[in-house]
């Protein structure tokens, strides 16, 4: 395996730029996984890795070779798509050895690589099968089978699971973290999922308008993320985002003194967006109670999701999504009392983490 060096990178389409000064490490053996939304440029990074994109400027490095200029075919790296792409009159077998066979490698190689790698992803029953005989899930173990077998310095998932429904999807996402472990291998994901990212991911990229906004593990992404963008992008549901302003006695949010809540640094002072991650805030009933929080506003939907619920709150003319534990007390009209536990703090302008 190998890792890799992604060094100012950039592409453009006539005055159309979909990647600006890309520049990011990944470690050998490390799963990274881009996300963004559609057209912030993380298929054309992935494609690029792969060499099917010349890049406009920068460099990319796979292990201790440039491979800028290089050949997809001699790169080394092995691309599973969203779209199966297997051979349709070829059994398992044959769609697992084509690459193989290409390289010229030896039958008795052949046969035994087949083999380990049916073996690796239970494949072993459907050797003799056509792809128009297996299930969209066994058809993406086919297709992630015949990218193994080349034993590739790097793997390139582009959306793999995106044509499965959500329990293959889940089971899928626990194949894949288990085929990592045994590999060992350095793979770059791309998905629109975010908890596919969260939960596969050694580290995330986050991409918007061909500009990485963080890099970093998960939980540090949904913890303390870097702006405004990568906080309402990561996270189900988005953070809530609302007005606000400290000054010498703590935060203010729609006029409402909160006091210092936690998240709130003590050196920041004036104008600020407070975000509210759904989990970080607590709903109780109203009461006037010394050191009840003052935040009250009234339920107008709420969402059951089986063991939790969403509260979607009204307070004056800002909206606040609160998830509560179910069975709920609170119905559409209710007064609920919202009590924030741990807030973040943005720049209104630039939107970045103060």
């Amino acid at each position: 395996m190998a890792g890799i060096q992604l060094r100012s990178v950039e592409k453009r389409y006539g005055d159309t730029w979909v990647l600006r000064g890309i520049d990011v490490s990944i470690a050998d053996g490390e799963y990274v996984v881009l996300v963004g939304p559609s057209g912030c440029g993380k298929s054309t990074l992935l494609r690029s890795i792969a060499g099917l994109n010349d890049i406009t400027g920068g460099a990319i490095h796979i292990g201790a070779r440039d491979v800028t200029r290089v050949s997809p075919r001699d790169r080394n790296v092995a691309m599973v798509f969203q779209s199966y792409a297997l051979y349709p009159h070829m059994t398992v077998r044959e769609n697992l050895a084509f690459p193989l066979k290409i390289r010229k490698d030896p039958p008795a190689a052949i046969q035994a690589a087949v083999a380990e790698v049916a073996g690796m992803l239970e494949l072993g029953a459907l050797l003799d099968r056509l792809p128009g005989q297996l299930s969209g899930g066994q058809r993406q173990r086919v297709a992630m089978g015949r990218a193994i077998v080349r034993r590739p310095d790097v793997f390139l998932f582009d959306e793999p699971l995106s044509n499965l429904d959500a329990a293959l999807r889940h089971h899928m996402r626990v194949e894949l973290k288990r085929l990592h472990r045994r590999l060992g291998a350095t793979v770059v994901h791309v998905t629109h999922d975010q908890v596919e990212a969260l939960t596969l991911a050694d580290r995330i990229l986050v991409l918007h308008q061909g500009v990485v906004q963080q890099v970093g593990p998960p939980r540090e992404l949904f913890d303390a993320p870097a702006n405004t963008f990568v906080a309402t992008f990561l996270g189900s549901p988005a953070m809530n985002l609302l007005p606000g302003r400290v000054d010498d006695a703590g935060l203010s949010v729609g006029g409402v003194a909160l006091g210092w809540v936690d998240g709130v640094g003590k050196a920041v002072r004036g104008d600020v967006t407070v975000g509210l991650r759904p989990t970080d805030v607590v709903a109780a009933a109203p009461s006037s109670a010394a050191g009840a929080s003052p935040w009250v506003g009234a339920v107008d939907v709420t969402e059951s999701l089986g063991a939790e619920a969403l509260l979607h709150v009204e307070i004056g003319p800002h909206k606040l999504v609160v998830q509560v534990p179910e069975p709920s007390p609170w119905r559409a009209g209710a007064q609920v009392q919202v009590v924030p536990r741990r807030v973040h703090v943005f720049d209104p302008g630039s939107g970045r983490r103060l």
